[in-house]
């Protein structure tokens, strides 16, 4: 799969994000992945900033992989806590599919990705405010799917289930990752490689029909 197309990623820097970085810069892709201080999502203005500042740009591809999740339960859940994920993990994917998407559709042709969670499917504890910003981000995914779908854009999002990356073996002793690969049919999380490569397909033109979906990939846990 060869292509020249320009992706626009966010959250490239570690983990599921440089992953697909890499994967579809070995695929041809264009990447523009600015880093942190280049581009701020938790900052409204820094996203405004970059956008007015890069309107040149001819970006095919957007994926929105940025994200936090501060752990805490209802009654301990702070304003500003809620805030900085209400920003980071819903209202910046939303500002940029606003300011991307248009194009795109004038194109005739355009693919964009939210990189979701299976927490906004299911949940547990200490992350009602995690699960609920991705959820309403597989919201956004589904209402610009009929938005764009008839210009040429596909919309997706890919939901994620545990993933072996530094982040989640620092967060989960090893008792704890036992008792969590128990309960996923597969026995094993997830690779980021393995993700980015469904990231690849779902943003390539060898996805021509699949709009709209959030893809699971979890290795069946959400099935238990």
């Amino acid at each position: 799969m060869i292509s020249s197309r320009t992706v626009f990623l966010t959250g490239g820097a570690r983990g599921i994000g440089a992953a697909i970085k890499s994967e579809l810069t070995a695929c041809g892709f264009n990447i523009i992945a600015p880093s942190r201080t280049e581009l701020d999502l938790a900052n409204p203005a820094s996203i405004d900033a970059w956008l007015d500042a890069n309107q040149s740009l001819t970006i095919d591809i957007l994926i929105n992989n940025a994200g936090i999740n501060i752990l805490a339960t209802l009654s301990h859940l702070t304003n500003s806590g809620w805030q900085l994920m209400l920003q980071t993990n819903l209202n910046s994917s939303l500002r940029l599919t606003q300011a991307l998407a248009p194009a795109m559709a004038t194109r005739g042709w355009g693919r964009i990705l939210n990189i979701s969670t299976i927490f906004s499917l299911v949940t547990k504890e200490r992350r009602a405010a995690y699960s609920m910003t991705k959820a309403a981000l597989n919201a956004l995914t589904r209402s610009a799917a009929i938005e764009f779908g008839p210009s040429g854009v596909l919309v997706n999002a890919l939901a994620p289930g545990y993933v072996d990356t530094q982040l989640t073996r620092q967060n989960n002793p090893p008792e704890v990752l036992d008792t969590i690969l128990a309960t996923i049919p597969l026995r094993r999380m997830a690779t980021p490689v393995e993700l980015a490569k469904i990231a690849a397909f779902l943003v390539s033109e060898n996805n021509s029909y699949i709009t709209g979906q959030t893809i699971v990939a979890d290795g069946g846990f959400i099935l238990q």
